[in-house]
């Protein structure tokens, strides 16, 4: 902007209407200043002011979707790759309420979300005005943060007031733990500026600029847990799903390789790069196994979100270890395993680098941590070569194969997405063990719905176009969400393993719905549909297998680099599917 230029000058010279709408650009000068850098737009009127604001800034990335259940799931796959908010704008009515079920996953899994909807003045509000809905603590408790800007922004208070809760609410979503926050916005008419209108961010908008910070034991605190440590001698570190983090990974190495403590965890913890990380236990800790007390921990630490493994959950939960130490640096503390005895306030690589350097218990204590980790690492490469073997003999075509023969070829550097239902699970029956570096597993599981899978991988393709993102997914949440591709962005980056059974095959896998007779019509809901018009309606690359023989070829012709989205399409019987599963289960009886 030119030096000379004169902003009292410029105000001056603007109606009423225009000075009206100065507010509301300033909000996307303070995100701006606040880091952001993408926002992803649906259609409206009402939102009007919100959209010229953000799709004006010059340091605001711009992406216009127009179903908005999917638009945030895009926001979600966008903010969980690049680590800080979204901007979600979208008009009044029924139009935010979309947002939810993405706003829900986002609480969940602690990603940053910043949800600007627009809405009609409080007055009109229960009034049979069109698109006008109860949109004040819309999400109720699925946000961290929630409040409505004033409706009369001409008084310099009621700015204050507007730029102060919009600080607060991008504070609070890029906090610790991270999530949404929502800020509801009303506009009385009229609302669109005159045409040949200039924007203008004022820079002197009141930004709050936060130091981070950091917790750290107290000398105290660590001579004791220190102790206990060293005395501990079957120690264990069970991780949720997390992010990859070179420095925790480098620690967790060190952990499993240099002090024999056995790092466990699913596939969506991201322990993969970790030699003799225990991945597989989903699979062998089953209540039938004959030795489950010798897996027994006297000291159990755990960090990160969401267990996938059922197994793993049930087994400490009917074996808790003496001590549990969860370690979280803030926010509520969740307990799913029912065992935390001490919740330790610092970062896991903070504090495993302190345990870590503790001094050495005698040979004998070191000796039974040895003998420890050897149980878990003997059983989880056990697994791993039963995987093997299942699928080079006999013929067990079906979905679970294709999953393994996926993994398999992933590419190095590239982002694995696993939606809900069979195909994260499957996964986590088969681990990402001796893979090439740089895979990176994303899945919904904090919701853990199926809705939204496809448009969350749509969001991380789109924010990272030099990386591979390949989905693996079932049927019913891929026809659900189709809408991930309705829009004018190219995705060549985004390859989709469709796992066709033409209906909900869990629903045949669990037992409950599986004995009823109306398993079929009310519990899998068959449909006939194949991804054959959806290629052809987005120019889609369609590739379909129907034999075992040509399943290594089609992947390996996936994974290729090129500029167009793929989809491999493999249909299934969920009877086929069932029995697979259940022959493979009992390899572990």
């Amino acid at each position: 902007m030119d030096g000379n230029f004169n902003k009292n000058e410029h105000l001056a010279g603007r109606n009423s209407l225009r000075l009206d709408l100065q507010p509301i650009y300033n909000l996307a000068e303070i995100c701006h200043k606040s880091g952001i850098t993408h926002a992803i737009l649906s259609p409206g009127s009402r939102c009007a002011p919100l959209v010229l604001a953000f799709s004006r800034h010059p340091g605001i990335q711009c992406l216009s979707i127009p179903d908005e259940r999917s638009a945030a799931f895009i926001a979600l796959g966008i903010a969980q790759h690049i680590k800080k908010p979204v901007v979600l704008i979208c008009t009044s009515g029924s139009a935010a309420y979309n947002y939810a079920p993405a706003i829900a996953e986002a609480y969940f899994r602690q990603v940053p979300l910043l949800v600007l909807t627009a809405d009609r003045p409080p007055e009109w509000v229960g009034q049979l005005d069109g698109q006008t809905i109860w949109q004040d603590q819309l999400y109720g408790k699925h946000v961290r943060f929630s409040a409505s800007a004033p409706v009369d922004l001409t008084h310099q208070d009621a700015r204050w007031h507007l730029y102060r809760i919009m600080n607060e609410a991008i504070r609070i979503a890029q906090g610790e733990p991270g999530g949404p926050s929502h800020l509801n916005i009303p506009f009385r008419e009229p609302f669109y500026p005159e045409s040949d209108s200039d924007t203008f961010f004022e820079s002197d908008v009141p930004y709050h600029s936060v130091s981070p910070s950091k917790s750290r034991l107290e000398d105290n605190t660590r001579s004791m847990l220190q102790e206990k440590w060293s005395q501990a001698s079957r120690k264990m570190i069970l991780t949720g799903q997390s992010a990859p983090d070179d420095t925790l990974t480098a620690i967790l190495k060190r952990a499993s390789s240099e002090h024999h403590i056995p790092v466990a965890g699913d596939i969506i913890s991201n322990i993969h790069p970790i030699p003799g990380a225990i991945t597989r236990a989903d699979v062998f800790l089953n209540r039938e196994h004959p030795d489950l007390d010798n897996f027994h921990p006297d000291l159990l630490v755990t960090f990160g979100l969401s267990l996938l493994s059922k197994n793993l959950k049930n087994f400490f939960r009917e074996r808790p270890a003496a001590e549990h130490w969860h370690i979280q640096a803030e926010g509520e503390v969740a307990d799913p395993l029912k065992s935390i005895t001490r919740i330790i306030r610092c970062e896991p690589e903070d504090f495993l680098s302190e345990m870590l350097d503790t001094e050495s218990p005698g040979n004998f204590e070191r000796q039974k941590q040895e003998n420890f980790f050897q149980i878990w690492n003997i059983e989880n490469g056990n697994s791993a070569n039963k995987l093997e073997s299942f699928f080079a003999s006999g013929d067990h075509f079906g979905e679970f194969e294709v999953v393994f023969e996926t993994l398999k070829h992933l590419p190095g550097n590239s982002n694995l997405h696993l939606a809900n239902s069979m195909a994260v699970r499957y996964a986590n029956y088969c681990g990402l063990n001796d893979h090439p570096s740089g895979v990176v597993v994303y899945s919904n599981r904090g919701a853990c719905g199926i809705d939204g899978c496809t448009s969350t991988a749509v969001g991380s393709a789109i924010a990272d176009p030099s990386r591979l993102n390949i989905l693996i997914t079932g049927d019913v949440g891929f026809f659900y969400d189709r809408n991930a591709f309705w829009h004018k962005y190219t995705l060549p980056n985004l390859r989709v393993v469709l796992l066709n059974n033409h209906g909900g095959g869990i629903f045949r896998m669990i037992q409950g719905p599986s004995q009823l007779a109306e398993l079929e019509d009310f519990f899998e809901t068959e449909q006939r549909l194949n991804a054959k018009n959806l290629c052809d309606e987005f120019g889609f690359e369609h590739l379909r297998c129907d034999k075992r023989s040509k399943l290594k070829h089609f992947i390996e012709e996936l994974m290729i680099p090129d500029s167009r989205t793929k989809i491999l399409e493999v249909e299934t019987e969920s009877e086929q599917n069932k029995n697979i599963l259940v022959d493979f289960k009992k390899l572990f009886r």
